[in-house]
């Protein structure tokens, strides 16, 4: 029985009881390599439910300003690219049940607590627009200049010293970064480095229930799924996106659609 059990090595500070959480989706992707970690790479899809774009051709001339670190012409105007990205942002904010997590996961109701939930669900679509070629990673810029634009104004908001206020940011910018790592190297690799990464950066090292991990593991896994479905071009006019819930009723549902009821007579 001890040999089917393989014990995170990614971190030595992690618990080794994270790697037991019983019913986690196990994956049977191998371990990519450091050089390949990109947001947008979702290795987690099969090819056929998750179609890779064609590679997006550009000219010299937007080869060479882009080279001067000036973004080219984009297939959509950027004021509009801009203001989906400012919906999408709003979308992490708005549509997420952030009361629900500090319930569940015993979290303080604090400016820091919510920064760990937004940065979680910004990392979730920052996954998602990498997709979309030049204009999503555009997209993407303005998605993170959204969040600290925000997070600033809710500092202030509350009353936070300027001084503070100002150390807290540089802090949660070292954090936002280091997890944007962790949590692609979870999505790319099993379960096992996800709950990890999620230990980490969620719930800063402070959870000792490996069923609220798999909580969190399930809810990555599914939102990543679910916001892979939304058409791209949708995506990048509107920015509006949906959430799954945290807990799911229907558990069917993550993997498939409820199917049809007929009657006795087949209609």
């Amino acid at each position: 029985m001890a040999a089917l059990v393989r014990v995170v090595t990614h971190r030595a500070e992690v618990p080794p009881w994270i790697a037991l959480c019983s019913g986690l989706i196990q994956t049977t992707l191998a371990q990519p390599q450091w050089g390949r970690m990109l947001h947008g790479t979702l290795q987690f899809f099969t090819a056929k439910d998750s179609p890779q774009p064609s590679e997006e051709k550009v000219g010299a001339f937007t080869k060479i300003i882009e080279a001067m670190g000036f973004t080219g012409p984009l297939k959509y105007k950027k004021w509009k690219i801009k203001i989906a990205a400012l919906r999408m942002y709003t979308s992490c904010v708005e549509k997420t049940d952030y009361e629900e997590f500090f319930n569940r996961f015993q979290m303080p109701d604090t400016l820091h607590s919510w920064f760990l939930v937004a940065q979680l669900h910004v990392w979730m679509c920052l996954v998602r627009m990498k997709q979309e070629g030049r204009a999503g990673k555009y997209m993407c810029r303005y998605i993170v200049h959204s969040m600290w634009e925000d997070v600033q104004q809710r500092g202030k908001v509350m009353g936070i010293d300027s001084v503070a206020l100002k150390s807290s940011m540089r802090t949660m910018t070292e954090i936002f970064y280091g997890a944007l790592f962790g949590y692609d190297e979870g999505i790319l690799s099993d379960d096992h480095v996800l709950a990890a990464a999620i230990w980490r950066n969620l719930f800063n090292k402070h959870c000792e229930d490996p069923r609220q991990l798999e909580i969190m593991v399930e809810y990555v896994r599914k939102q990543i799924q679910h916001l892979d479905a939304m058409p791209g071009e949708d995506l990048l006019l509107s920015g509006e996106v949906t959430w799954r819930p945290l807990v799911e009723t229907n558990a069917q549902s993550i993997v498939k659609p409820a199917l049809p009821t007929y009657n006795d007579e087949g209609l």
